[in-house]
């Protein structure tokens, strides 16, 4: 899957007429840049090169230490070895290559595309110091934007699998949940069928999964608490796992019955119903070239024709082998966003669709689903919600 990515990593580098991706790094199992799960998949002690240019060639400077580990890997066809110093053998390649640009793991607006640190930096600057490549550094968001969305084939089975996974798990958790129980409770069970089924949650564990009861819950992003079921509360999970290093990430919406109910209240009802046919119109708006803006407004003004107040994020955003993966985002164009509500679409990509609304009295109703984008469109990924669970 490696050496998939990094041949896809060379077509986008034709397709943006860029000469050259830089990754560079050191110690990276401390401060590891997120591109490595991409293109190495292994760690490395002293400054290293991992260079991939747009007519195919993939070449790695790294200490001498480092060498048989990254042979190992069969994906850099040319390594470069040194014991003193980085770079005499950094510009000999520089100079072999002569590229006009150079694009290395900077960005203002998305975190993966933003590995290379500050201090680094400097290092290349000082580098090439007096050459003609001193100047000829441009971020590689772009790069790797693309080659983070676009999945593979490979990488859809993972994705698929995981959400199945999840889907599973949601099947038992709803046999399980009754009134009495603490939203801990919950979530400890969620992670004892996650241990069993040996995988991991696609975030960390102290809010993956994330369990929100009634009116007065402590709101998205938050960790369970001892809050307990009552009858009448509108519940919902926030959970993915991560199996075969892709993740999932999905969430559902329970009602618990008081007595005497057959269905939900009215209230609750149409408060659920509107999330449901915000989900289904911005899935239906999706197609490749759009932007994520548009996308996002079409779930966020029905909403807010519905008479409920605008959800406070984003509607959706890409999932991989993070649960946050890729620059593009279906969201507003609000300044904490920057430029990534205003990325096309683009065929291959993952995205999540997850609007929300509190029930005042009750809870918040949300649902997250997954699709793929297509030539025409999008697909499911995971199987919808359409009906509120009642418990």
């Amino acid at each position: 899957m490696l050496q998939e990515k990094i041949d896809q990593a060379v077509r986008i580098l034709a397709e943006k007429e860029v000469d050259m991706w830089l990754t560079f790094v050191r110690e990276t199992e401390a401060t590891y840049d997120p591109c490595l799960d991409l293109i190495l998949g292994t760690n490395c002690t002293w400054q290293s090169a991992f260079i991939i240019t747009r007519c195919g060639k993939t070449i790695a400077i790294v200490g001498s230490l480092d060498i048989e580990r990254i042979s190992l890997t069969g994906l850099y066809k040319d390594l470069r070895k040194y014991v003193g110093g980085f770079k005499s053998e950094f510009i000999k390649v520089l100079q072999e290559l002569t590229p006009r640009s150079i694009a290395i793991n900077t960005s203002k607006n998305d975190y993966m595309s933003d590995g290379l640190t500050h201090g680094m930096y400097e290092l290349l600057k000082d580098y090439t110091q007096g050459t003609d490549y001193h100047d000829r550094f441009i971020s590689s968001q772009e790069i790797v934007s693309a080659l983070r969305g676009r999945k593979t084939p490979a990488e859809l089975v993972r994705i698929k699998s995981a959400i199945q996974l999840t889907e599973e798990i949601y099947a038992q958790v709803s046999k399980y949940m009754q009134p009495g129980l603490s939203e801990k409770d919950v979530a400890k069970y969620i992670l004892k069928l996650v241990q069993e089924n040996n995988v991991t949650t696609a975030w960390e564990e102290n809010s993956c999964p994330a369990v929100f009861t009634g009116p007065d819950t402590a709101g998205a992003h938050a960790d369970p608490t001892d809050r307990r079921i009552q009858k009448g509360h509108v519940l919902n999970i926030d959970f993915g796992v991560k199996k075969d290093e892709y993740c999932s990430d999905i969430q559902r919406t329970w009602y618990f019955l008081r007595d005497g109910e057959t269905e939900a209240p009215a209230a609750v009802l149409h408060g659920f119903n509107t999330i449901i046919e915000a989900v289904q119109m911005a899935k239906g708006a999706i197609k490749p070239g759009k932007l994520g803006w548009e996308i996002d407004a079409v779930a966020r003004d029905y909403i807010i024709s519905k008479g409920y107040p605008e959800y406070p994020h984003g509607l959706g955003h890409q999932v991989g082998r993070s649960t946050h993966d890729g620059a593009g985002l279906l969201g507003p164009r609000w300044e904490r966003y920057g430029n990534t509500p205003n990325i096309p679409i683009e065929v291959g990509q993952v995205y999540t669709i997850e609007p929300r609304l509190s029930i005042e009295g009750y809870g918040v109703a949300t649902v997250e689903e997954m699709i793929v984008v297509t030539e025409n469109g999008c697909e499911w990924l995971s199987h919808p919600q359409k009906e509120i669970f009642l418990i």
